[in-house]
């Protein structure tokens, strides 16, 4: 089974991704703070991870740098979930270690085929 680390502070938000994605049979872990989100990173070494951006402890931008950052979760595809859609955003989250980008509010059927393109990918990788 696919494990998805959710890495999200709104509990409205966690709540409907996380319900909808275990439908689809995915297995989620939460974390909902930054910091919290690289411990469960490490620990749990799941196939992807949805990233909020703005998160209390550490911002998204420090976790997707810091996960990129050590042997042991550098390759972890991780997709950004972020409410700035503002124009160079995707750049910006790309250039800090994300491998794709989603705005909110979430379109969970874009999302869903961004996680398989993101297990894809990793696939090839090897």
């Amino acid at each position: 089974m696919t494990k998805i680390l959710l890495v999200e502070d709104h509990e409205e938000l966690w709540d409907f991704l996380s319900r909808r994605l275990r439908r689809r049979g995915f297995e989620v872990v939460l974390a909902h703070d930054g910091q919290q989100g690289v411990d469960v990173a490490r620990g749990e070494r799941p196939d992807v991870i949805l990233l909020d951006m703005n998160l209390p402890v550490m911002d998204g931008w420090t976790v997707a740098r810091t996960l990129r950052g050590q042997g042991d979760t550098a390759r972890i595809p991780i997709i950004a979930l972020t409410a700035h859609a503002m124009s160079g955003d995707r750049s910006k989250v790309i250039e800090a270690g994300c491998d794709d980008y989603h705005p909110k509010p979430v379109d969970f059927s874009r999302l869903l085929g961004q996680i398989d393109a993101a297990l894809a990918a990793r696939q090839e990788q090897g």
